[in-house]
């Protein structure tokens, strides 16, 4: 798919259910846990996606089992019990900033010499945060481009653990990381999270898989964690649907005035981008939640308010809905996110960009960005668009979410077209068709 992709107008409300795929997140989360656990491990209900494929294949290089399944979505991993098997390692981690990150530590904690590095844009993502920790820990974990970015190179004689302090303003991947090889450490670790927290879900989601393979991980207050040389079990470990992938779905719903059902995803689900059913609950539409054992999370659409919103918690959602506020009656604001200028593209001013190519008009702020929908009748939903918008070909800088997102408008809005619609690969690769089924 390298042509940009039309995307059909809906003349009518989309009625429909989905489940999506597995969340990359946690699928990622559990892979490391498993890789250094003892004995073997069965995942289920994985993903498949550039992100996790890179994952796998990076912890393959470092020595450790793992046997995939990709289209029934199981992976078995023959745990290292909390080794790094090869004394060395080129790892290429592609645009996943998880495995990058995750595995930047993981190799702290072996014996040789390991380099990690990925896509041009990959070298302007910061990871300084993650190796000062790593060397106040007594590894040499260096960054080869400025401003602390990758390739990055450790040479490690093992890690005994200790007191750590981690900065956290950029991304909570840092803290994850660090976390999730603490157990595999002589001494344990006690991590002291500085600075301005981002994603603090992430954070709780990395302790629960961490808990699920064993691990003895305590919260000392907001900012603590005590982690006990407990090692991990391996275990069967079963993957829920992706909240963030989700939120296409019930954004598709909103801006259509239709219902959508997602299915394997409620208020019990470990992953904070279910807050984004809230959102679009405070924007008007109606949110019905089944937190039982068919759980579920049903949006319906009804004429959208504009609102002001810090989305610090969710901000992958932040493109999702930055769209559904288009077709809104009165502005929104979203605020707190200035960490996702360093995502797979700037967040913020790309994602300002493309709103303004489709006729809207956005105010870029330093930590987000307010959204001013056209005059008109936006409450009309019969897929005739909305006064003030108009068709245009979108940039996605390869960004997924940058795609997924802006391919929304499509549904209300003739000549939409998503350039290099393939970069959805890297969470999510059949999303078009999985929309399409939706949208019908």
């Amino acid at each position: 798919m390298t042509d940009p992709l039309p995307i059909s107008v809906c003349s009518h409300p989309i009625v429909g259910s989905i489940r999506p795929p597995g969340s990359k997140s946690i699928t990622n989360r559990a892979l490391v846990c498993a890789a250094l656990a003892r004995g073997e491990s069965q995942l289920t209900g994985v993903l498949d996606s550039q992100d996790t494929r890179v994952m796998a294949a990076g912890l393959s290089a470092l020595g450790v089992g793992v046997a995939t399944d990709w289209p029934r979505g199981e992976i078995r991993i023959s745990g290292a019990a909390g080794r790094v098997p090869a004394a060395a390692a080129t790892i290429d981690c592609a645009a996943s900033g998880t495995t990058i990150r995750f595995l930047s530590a993981v190799c702290a904690i072996g014996h040789g010499t390991y380099r990690l590095d990925g896509t041009p844009r990959m070298r302007k993502r910061p990871i300084g945060d993650l190796l000062e920790a790593l060397q106040s820990l007594g590894v040499e974990a260096i960054a080869e481009s400025p401003g602390g970015c990758p390739p990055v190179v450790i040479r490690s004689r093992g890690m005994d653990g200790g007191a750590a302090i981690v900065r956290g303003s950029t991304s909570s991947q840092f803290a994850s990381g660090l976390a999730m090889v603490a157990p595999c450490t002589s001494q344990g670790m006690q991590i002291e999270f500085a600075g301005t927290l981002v994603s603090l879900p992430y954070l709780d989601m990395t302790r629960r898989v961490m808990e699920a393979f064993g691990a003895d991980c305590v919260p000392e207050g907001d900012r603590n964690w005590r982690i006990a040389p407990s090692g991990y079990q391996g275990r069967g470990y079963a993957i829920e649907p992706d909240a963030s992938a989700a939120s296409y779905f019930l954004a598709a719903a909103a801006i259509t005035g239709g219902r959508v059902r997602v299915e394997g995803l409620s208020r019990r689900s470990m992953q904070g981008d279910v807050g984004f059913a809230d959102a679009l609950a405070r924007m008007g539409c109606k949110v019905a939640w089944d937190d039982g054992p068919d759980e579920s999370i049903t949006v319906s659409g009804r004429a959208i308010r504009g609102i002001d919103i810090d989305m610090n918690a969710i901000s992958d959602t932040v493109p999702t809905l930055a769209v559904v506020a288009l077709f809104a009656d009165g502005p929104t604001t979203i605020r707190n996110v200035a960490h996702i200028r360093d995502k797979e593209t700037d967040r913020i001013g790309d994602l300002v960009c493309e709103l303004r190519r489709l006729g809207g008009t956005v105010v870029e702020q330093t930590d987000g960005l307010t959204i001013i929908p056209p005059a008109g009748d936006r409450a009309d939903l019969a897929g005739q668009g909305t006064a003030g918008l108009h068709g245009a070909t979108v940039k996605t800088y390869d960004d997924h979410r940058m795609a997924m997102s802006l391919a929304l408008v499509g549904l209300r809005v003739p000549g939409i077209f998503v350039a290099d619609p393939a970069c959805v690969g890297k969470t999510f690769p059949d999303y078009w068709n999985r929309l399409s089924a939706v949208t019908g």
